[in-house]
């Protein structure tokens, strides 16, 4: 069956849009922070893997960063091992970090290295324990209030911060064929595991890379304003304004500091972007409009 005259030129138009980018981008490298809906549709799941994989074959360097919370969730009930949470993070007793590291590392990890595999792609599944990639530290939360003589401080057991990347071991694989994808655990110089945010991975691993890009997917169509509209082309002062004003608030808030914070690490740009689009990542790379927000130096 032959295209139309009118569906050949659409396809075309798509082609040389993409031109210019794939130019622009080759031999740069991408953060990807692949979580939410993508990360349990099949059709999703499939769509981004075939993105990753193109990027790759055009010559950039796409770098995978997942979540599981979930997932993680959903075992840890199974396992009848109750949640309990502190300012929205899982407190992970060694108990729980042992499911954890089965869930992020095993499980989610070499799904993901199969589908980008299945799509013509090579994948390695890594940990930030593997080479001693990220180095950690225990996260430390504190309460206080004006009846405290002290602030308290709330031990959440095994989950950290990023203290220190070593990129040996991305420099090997961004040199071959092989796509990175990373489950965001690390590990602190006593051999202790800790789970790490994955945005925090992502955009850690993206400043110290000097990456052209940072796209994180989300579960909404980037950052909107009051009326619904998606925002995008910000800069950090523009930014700082919707965060006085109340636009960006509760869960975004954090995203929207990792994306920040790998801007001013020498990230040329950062991607907010709806996870729930199919190929949201190719189309943000690819095309002039994108499929999300964008922040920029």
């Amino acid at each position: 069956m032959s295209l139309t005259e009118k569906e050949a030129m659409r396809i075309a138009t798509v082609l040389t849009e993409a031109l210019p980018y794939i130019q622009k981008f080759t031999g740069t490298t991408l953060v990807l922070k692949f979580g939410g809906n993508a990360m349990v549709d099949a059709e999703l799941q499939a769509s981004f893997a075939r993105d990753v994989v193109l990027m790759k074959l055009v010559g950039m360097n796409p770098i995978v960063v997942h979540g599981g919370g979930p997932q993680i969730a959903d075992l840890l009930e199974r396992l009848n091992i109750e949640s309990h949470f502190v300012d929205g993070m899982r407190v992970t007793s060694s108990e729980t970090m042992d499911v954890v590291e089965m869930v992020l590392g095993a499980a989610i990890n070499k799904n993901i290295v199969s589908l980008i595999q299945q799509h013509g792609g090579k994948a390695v599944g890594l940990t930030g324990k593997d080479g001693h990639m990220i180095r950690a530290k225990k996260m430390a939360v504190t309460r206080s209030s004006p009846e405290m003589e002290a602030p308290e401080i709330i031990d959440i057991g095994h989950v950290g911060q990023v203290s220190d990347i070593n990129t040996e071991v991305l420099d090997v694989m961004l040199a071959s064929d092989f796509i990175p994808v990373i489950a965001p655990i690390g590990v602190d110089e006593h051999g202790q595991s800790y789970n790490i945010n994955a945005d925090l991975v992502a955009g850690k691993l993206a400043e110290v890379l000097k990456a052209e890009k940072l796209i994180l997917l989300s579960n909404i169509a980037g950052l909107q304003d009051r009326d619904g509209n998606t925002l995008t082309g910000l800069n950090a002062e523009r930014v700082q304004q919707l965060i006085d004003d109340g636009t960006i608030h509760g869960g975004m808030l954090p995203k929207i500091g990792c994306a920040l914070a790998a801007i001013e690490g020498g990230v040329k740009s950062a991607h907010i972007i709806d996870g729930r689009v199919p190929h949201a990542a190719l189309l943000e790379v690819f095309t002039d409009t994108g499929v999300g927000t964008l922040l920029t130096q």
